[in-house]
């Protein structure tokens, strides 16, 4: 198999981990730990929101971009485990290249799949707020769910050269490597392929940096500053929840994604062998786990911020909580009536138990002094 031609100290994998040899860092183990603990706080807290914004909540656009951005978020931090694996295992991939190409496609199409949510739920605030009367007739349940569906779609098609190109490579060391292979799909006229795997991995960075994650971040800003001048050109108050959920909301996006990109970037504009594509490779690996943070800061900033779903989470909590009582009171109760009526029963045996022998008793002692009184009869 072909494949592009690589320097001496390149890092290839999922999140380019510079560790290749069998000791494990300090920082590929703080890594391990934070994937493990992203993994099980997202999964917990996106089960959670699912089931309680999905049943327990009336049909609305917000809980509608809630609910599939906690799917989405949901699909990342599953995917978490397989890969916390796979860096235990010093940076080896062992589960096959099918996997390793749905895997890596999980964590672009969460990248996608959140940043154009976030984006949609910017310009529905700025909808609401800016064209209240538009949005009261046309603003539905229906048009959100189309929404999402659109932007699922096209999340899943500018994943789909991230699947295509990714591959298993097996590496002089004998480790696995789960990356991309940009020496797919080769032209038929004449190339250089190490100019075409640059062009190839340039374009995938820059493809992630824009859609991802500059131009959403851009509608975010611009929507939330429109906001906020149609507010002041109106009068009102602005509350203080609503600013402070505008600054956590931009200021979450840009400090879990910004790193990423960032050294992404760095890593494919450095010269190959350069001290700043070495940096890059080290600090991928941190960079990426802080990505994922942002699926475990996403049901905070967007459904705790909430007070109807607040009141809605308690009294779910509360429900389930007075069912639990009730069924452990209602067994305890029952064990009680049994208890009782087995005490109960069980006197009144002993009670007749007792009358039967009294009376026989008695019917023996009437006999004898019958006999006595007649002793010819004897």
């Amino acid at each position: 198999m072909v494949h592009c031609p690589v320097g001496p100290r390149a890092n290839i994998s999922i999140y380019h981990p510079s560790n290749q040899t069998d000791k494990m860092s300090p920082l590929s183990v703080f890594t391990i730990f934070l994937h493990g603990s992203f993994s099980s706080i997202g999964i917990l807290e996106n089960l959670f929101i699912l089931g309680v914004v999905g049943f327990h909540v009336r049909r609305s656009v917000i809980s509608i971009w809630i609910l599939n951005l906690a799917a989405s978020d949901l699909l990342a931090t599953a995917s978490l485990p397989f890969f916390t694996l796979y860096m235990a295992r010093g940076n080896t991939w062992n589960m096959g290249t099918t996997f390793c190409r749905i895997h890596s496609s999980i964590f672009f199409l969460n990248m996608f799949v959140s940043g154009f949510l976030l984006a949609a739920i910017s310009m529905d605030r700025c909808l609401v707020v800016l064209r209240p009367v538009w949005a009261q007739n046309h603003r539905n349940v229906q048009l959100a769910g189309r929404i999402c569906g659109v932007i699922w779609a096209l999340a899943v098609v500018f994943t789909i050269p991230f699947y295509v190109f990714r591959d298993t490579i097996v590496q002089p060391n004998g480790k696995i490597q789960c990356y991309y292979n940009y020496a797919q799909f080769l032209p038929t006229e004449p190339f250089d392929l190490g100019s075409l795997c640059k062009q190839r991995k340039e374009a995938f960075a820059f493809m992630k940096l824009f859609l991802s994650f500059l131009i959403p971040l851009l509608i975010i800003i611009l929507s939330y500053v429109a906001v906020n001048i149609g507010v002041a050109r109106r009068g009102y108050r602005r509350p203080f929840r609503f600013v402070r959920l505008v600054v956590a909301v931009v200021v979450s996006f840009v400090l879990c994604w910004a790193p990423y990109h960032f050294f992404i970037i760095m890593e494919v504009i450095a010269p190959t062998g350069h001290p700043a594509q070495r940096l890059a490779g080290q600090a991928l690996p941190i960079s990426a786990t802080v990505g994922f943070l942002n699926s475990v800061l996403n049901p905070i900033l967007y459904v705790f911020s909430c007070p109807d779903l607040c009141k809605k989470i308690r009294h779910s909590l509360g429900a389930v909580m007075e069912s639990v009582l009730a069924e452990d009171l209602a067994e305890l109760a029952r064990r009680r009536s049994t208890t009782h009526s087995s005490i109960s029963t069980t006197e009144i045996v002993l009670k007749e138990r007792s009358s039967l022998t009294a009376f026989c008793l008695k019917g023996e002692a009437r006999e004898k002094n019958e006999s006595d009184a007649n002793p010819a009869e004897n």
